[in-house]
C-alpha cells in the first residue's frame, strides 16, 4: 500500500476571511509538485499572493517565487521552534523554549537578529543545528518584522491549515 499525503493551501482575503484553496494527494513534495500547485492557483484565478506563510515545505519558496515573483515567503515561526526543540531534551525544553519566544517577540528583525545572536553564545555549544537553522533559513524568517501586530498574529504560523488537517483526520 502506498502512502499518500494531502497537502492544503488555505488563503487569507484582504477582508480577513480564510478560504480553502485547494487540496492535493501526493506521495512526496518537492519542488516540481510545488510548481504545479501554485501554477494551477494562478491558473485558477488567484492573482496575487501578499504573504505565503509555510512550515519549511521543500521547494514551495522557489515555486511561489517563480509564479508569483512579488509574493513575500515566511516561514511559519511555530515550525521553527517545533522543529528546534526536536534537539533539545526534555529537561531543558522550557527554557531553550523561553530563549527561542525572545526572538519573535522582538520589535525589529535588528532586535531579533541580537537576540539570536545571543541564543548562539549562549547554546550553541549544546545544541548547535538550532543557531545553524535559524540563521541559515533568517531571510525566510525575518519579512514577519516588517508588519504591524494584526498581521503578524496572522503569518507567524501556519496552523489555521493545521486546524483543518485535524478535521479531515477525524472524518
Amino acid at each position: 500500500m502506498r502512502v499518500k499525503a494531502v497537502y492544503l493551501a488555505i488563503g487569507i482575503t484582504m477582508a480577513g476571511q480564510k478560504e480553502v484553496l485547494g487540496l492535493w494527494l501526493a506521495q512526496t513534495e518537492g519542488a516540481k509538485f510545488w510548481m504545479q500547485v501554485v501554477t494551477e492557483l494562478r491558473n485558477r484565478g488567484v492573482q496575487d499572493i501578499f504573504i505565503a506563510c509555510a512550515d519549511g515545505l521543500k521547494g514551495f519558496p522557489e515555486a511561489i517565487e517563480a509564479v508569483f515573483p512579488q509574493t513575500t515567503v515566511q516561514l511559519c515561526i511555530v515550525h521553527m521552534v517545533r522543529n528546534s526543540l526536536n534537539y533539545v531534551s526534555w529537561k531543558r525544553r522550557p527554557e531553550v523554549a523561553a530563549a527561542l519566544k525572545r526572538i519573535d517577540t522582538c520589535a525589529t528583525a535588528e532586535e531579533a537578529e541580537l537576540r539570536l545572536t545571543e541564543f548562539q553564545e549562549r547554546w550553541d555549544d549544546a545544541y548547535p543545528p538550532i543557531g545553524q537553522s535559524w540563521r541559515r533559513n533568517w531571510p525566510r524568517l525575518v519579512p514577519f518584522f516588517d508588519y504591524p501586530p494584526q498581521i503578524r498574529k496572522v503569518i507567524y504560523t501556519a496552523n489555521a491549515i493545521e486546524s483543518v488537517h485535524y478535521c479531515l483526520r477525524r472524518q
